[in-house]
């Protein structure tokens, strides 16, 4: 089975022409019945050698870091061992070398890159905690904000080196680590800052998604790959945090005019999720809504049905959204003005 990213490198190796790649799109858009630009393609896997090298190297990494562990370097035994940290980064490097600049092979790839830019960032988090043991609240912000800079850095090498779309993304959300653990550092006693901090990251890390998207309407280049996993960082930070400063976890209970904005929140997601052709909000703020349209089913007198009801209503609608996807996208993208869907993706000439 071929991916999407296979027939990019096909037209860019010049195997094929880029009509008959866009062809072979269109022809498989038309089986579907869906259009190609509505499929958010992603590779994740070629084939279950990608889940078995997968296995084999996440085996190999904690074996490399339990080595690193046990050579402690005169650290002491509560703190953590740098060499672990530096030992699984090298080990990742060196196994993308090979699975991902030679296989192109999508999961080994993924999980390699977390284990160079988690062992970065760990190898200088063990160095910190032994530099300054006894760290403040502010030394600690300026701690984590340092090493989410060389773990960024860390991305930055290893996008240049593989080119791994979500790459971006965790080099993005480093980036953001860096601004918080700063504005941090100077206002460490307040509660609602780390939240509010945090929406403002996934606001950032989504217009760069957008950035992304922009720049590939048709979707049909790495572009639109990084775009993807842009997304799909930006929406759990953009959701939590704004329903954490609601707060609709802070209790058992919430009531209905809070549970009712909760799901109209949820609505206006799922408005954007339309209009960018992404869905990556409405999964990411779906246990909030779960949560508030439980609530409402609760004080109605549903107690024991409440869960079931729950789930049917959110499921139903979900599915039906899904069969739907692209006719009711073209009735949002309708109705916006044309300086902004001159720059969203394309719609299906059929529905549109």
């Amino acid at each position: 089975m071929y991916s999407e990213s296979d027939l990019q490198d096909a037209v860019a190796a010049g195997v094929i022409p880029a009509q008959a790649a866009q062809a072979l799109r269109d022809h498989v858009a038309r089986l579907r019945a869906s259009p190609v630009v509505d499929e958010e393609h992603f590779r994740l896997l070629t084939g279950f050698n990608d889940i078995f090298v997968s296995i084999a190297s996440i085996i190999l990494l904690i074996a490399v870091g339990w080595l690193g562990n046990s050579m402690r370097l005169g650290a002491a035994e509560h703190e953590p061992a740098f060499l672990s940290g530096l030992l699984i980064a090298a080990a990742s490097w060196g196994l993308a070398e090979y699975f991902t600049r030679q296989r192109r092979m999508a999961l080994p790839s993924i999980l390699l890159l977390a284990g160079f830019v988690g062992g970065t960032g760990f190898t200088l988090f063990a160095l910190a905690i032994r530099a300054f043991p006894h760290a403040g609240d502010s030394l600690a912000s300026l701690i984590m904000a340092g090493v989410a800079a060389i773990s960024g850095l860390a991305a930055w090498l290893h996008w240049r080196r593989f080119m791994v779309p979500i790459t971006v993304a965790a080099g993005a959300v480093a980036a953001a680590g860096v601004v918080a653990g700063l504005i941090m550092a100077a206002s460490p006693d307040s509660p609602t800052l780390p939240y509010l901090m945090l929406l403002a990251g996934g606001l950032a890390i989504f217009a760069l998604a957008m950035w992304w998207d922009i720049s590939d309407r048709a979707r049909t280049t790495r572009r639109s790959d990084v775009a993807f996993w842009l997304h799909l960082a930006a929406a759990p930070m953009i959701a939590h945090s704004l329903f954490h400063l609601l707060g609709v976890l802070n209790g058992d209970q919430i009531g209905v005019g809070r549970a009712l904005l909760v799901i109209a929140l949820y609505v206006a997601f799922g408005l954007v999720a339309l209009a960018i052709d992404r869905r990556a909000l409405l999964v990411s703020s779906l246990a909030y809504v779960l949560f508030a349209l439980y609530a409402l089913f609760r004080q109605a007198g549903a107690v024991e049905m409440s869960w079931a009801l729950t789930t049917l209503v959110i499921g139903s609608a979900l599915l039906l959204l899904s069969a739907l996807w692209h006719h009711a996208r073209a009735v949002i993208v309708r109705g916006l003005p044309p300086r902004i869907t001159d720059r969203l993706p394309y719609l299906d000439r059929a529905v549109a």
